[in-house]
């Protein structure tokens, strides 16, 4: 389903405009406010007003136009949290190039694998990772290292890439072009079903969308701070978070990641009276005391008003989205009541469908397939990049993009998670496919099979497990089988997708056609 001019006559919210003519308009009618809180570790927070930042983004704009960087082109952007992120995100996007964000703990070949999947010219990256981006990132005509990891003095000095620094030009040079909302934007990199991430496009109306839209759900206002801390190169932090206040002009405090020690201190310096936060992080914070002082009105997680957090005294109210949608789907209510550890509501931007595994209306009680209609390139995402079949094997013929995730409809109109697609595990908020992993390890000599399992993780929600076949059987396995398949875990996965547990056995549960029984080697797992 491609991006497609609107029929005569249709008016779309976002005609004439872009994310350029977004900030450009909060720099004008609330120049001197504060819009991102830099908060590193170790340094004084810095803030950065919305006229200052447009400014930068200007500067940096002419700069990327000078360097090169055309509109239509992919621009590779792997960092930590920081404001260099959103500079070259909105650089990018202001010129008319696309912004590609990706996740900083990627494997080499994860990150060979992004920059030439999009083509991309350029990579903005940090000192910390600029040997990774330089030596696996090799058709790209040039690389820019920030001077600082997130905040934190590099650990070595870089002898790779230029100076962020010196990208910048002057901002009267800033490039000019016409708003067109359904021009690309930005890219994402998410795991699906299949062995390689798929490359999520979003247009301009996508972002704008998500902005808007996001706000409106999670009733923000000029007023708030909105505390930030999960990666920007995630759909949650970008566009929950950073692109919802930029939509109501008020204030983002950025942190370099999570950290349980310093969130309350920082929440109350900057007044923070929102966050998006994930269990993981909600699970660290029940081990700190709660301060009676804060000023947190909301918090958005997976689940509406989790019993375990009620300490908090923060209403909490769940949510369910993917990059696909840009914002949420469903969504808890604000100023209702929601049924705890439901995820909320359908929103009324979308249609939600759940039906059973013949296609059939799911009844209260009941656990369905989820699936979500909006409009492509506005509510729903353009396309995976370079991947037409892909994109068209997503959506039914009734136009309904099909999630692979299952809920339960539960009474007046509330949803229930139920859980993912069979091979997919969700590891401390990150997505991963079990193919993926499964893909790696199976060329390692000595594996015959090889099939990836979810363990469920106090902290970490889930985290993968492997059952391997050797060849010879368990008996006749090499002694050294087991540091094989970690090392090549490590070196073709990001930390996080890496198994946990290894098990040798001589055969695995099958289902019909001799496939793998997935469902019992979970119960051998717990």
């Amino acid at each position: 389903m491609p991006i497609s001019q609107t029929a005569a006559g249709l008016v779309g919210p976002f005609d004439g405009l872009d994310v350029p003519w977004l900030l450009k308009m909060r720099a004008a009618v609330r120049r001197d406010h504060a819009f991102l809180i830099w908060a590193p570790f170790d340094a004084p927070a810095r803030r950065w007003s919305y006229g200052e930042f447009h400014e930068r983004v200007g500067a940096l704009a002419a700069g990327l136009a000078k360097r090169g960087v055309k509109p239509g082109e992919y621009v590779l952007i792997h960092l930590d949290n920081c404001i260099e992120a959103l500079l070259a995100w909105f650089a990018c996007v202001e010129l008319g190039a696309i912004a590609v964000t990706t996740n900083t703990r990627s494997a080499p070949a994860e990150i060979e694998y992004f920059a030439d999947h999009c083509g991309a010219v350029a990579a903005i990256t940090q000192p910390a990772y600029s040997e990774l981006v330089a030596q696996n990132c090799r058709n790209i005509r040039w690389l820019a290292v920030t001077s600082h990891d997130a905040g934190a003095a590099p650990a070595q000095a870089v002898s790779r890439g230029d100076s962020f620094d010196s990208l910048f030009a002057d901002s009267a040079d800033r490039p000019r072009r016409a708003a067109d909302p359904l021009a690309p934007c930005s890219v994402q990199y998410t795991s699906g079903t299949t062995s390689r991430p798929k490359a999520v496009l979003w247009t301009h109306a996508n972002a704008l969308w998500g902005a808007k839209i996001n706000a409106a759900h999670e009733d923000l206002h000029a007023s708030d701070v909105h505390q930030t801390y999960l990666p920007l190169f995630h759909t949650n932090a970008l566009a929950y978070s950073m692109l919802a206040t930029l939509w109501v002009g008020a204030t983002c405090v950025i942190q370099p990641r999570f950290s349980a020690s310093r969130f309350w201190g920082v929440a109350r310096e900057h007044g923070s009276t929102w966050t998006s936060t994930i269990p993981f992080c909600m699970k660290a914070l029940l081990e700190q005391e709660v301060p009676r002082d804060h000023k947190f009105r909301l918090w958005g997680t997976a689940i509406n008003e989790p019993p375990a957090f009620a300490a908090f005294g923060v209403k909490m109210i769940g949510w369910w989205g993917m990059t696909e949608t840009i914002t949420h789907g469903i969504i808890g209510e604000v100023d209702q009541p929601n049924i705890p550890m439901s995820i909320g509501r359908a929103a009324p931007e979308y249609q939600i469908r759940i039906t059973d595994d013949d296609g059939r209306p799911t009844e209260v009680g009941d656990t369905g397939n989820l699936s979500i209609k909006g409009i492509v390139g506005l509510s729903l995402f353009a396309e995976y990049l370079h991947n037409e079949k892909a994109t068209r094997e997503s959506f039914d013929e009734h136009g309904f993009f099909l999630t692979g995730d299952r809920v339960e409809r539960l009474e007046n109109g509330f949803i229930r998670f139920g859980d993912r697609a069979k091979d997919m595990l969700k590891v401390g908020g990150e997505n991963v496919a079990a193919s993926e992993i499964e893909q790696v390890i199976v060329v390692v000599p000595g594996v015959r099979e090889a099939a990836v399992v979810a363990k469920r993780h106090p902290m970490l929600d889930e985290v993968p497990v492997v059952f391997i076949i050797p060849h010879g059987g368990v008996a006749g396995a090499a002694p050294d089988l087991h540091d094989r398949v970690m090392a090549a875990c490590g070196a073709g996965l990001a930390d996080f997708k890496v198994p946990r547990e290894i098990r040798l056995v001589d055969d695995m549960p099958r289902s019909t056609l001799e496939k793998v029984a997935k469902a019992e080697l979970r119960k051998m797992v717990g």
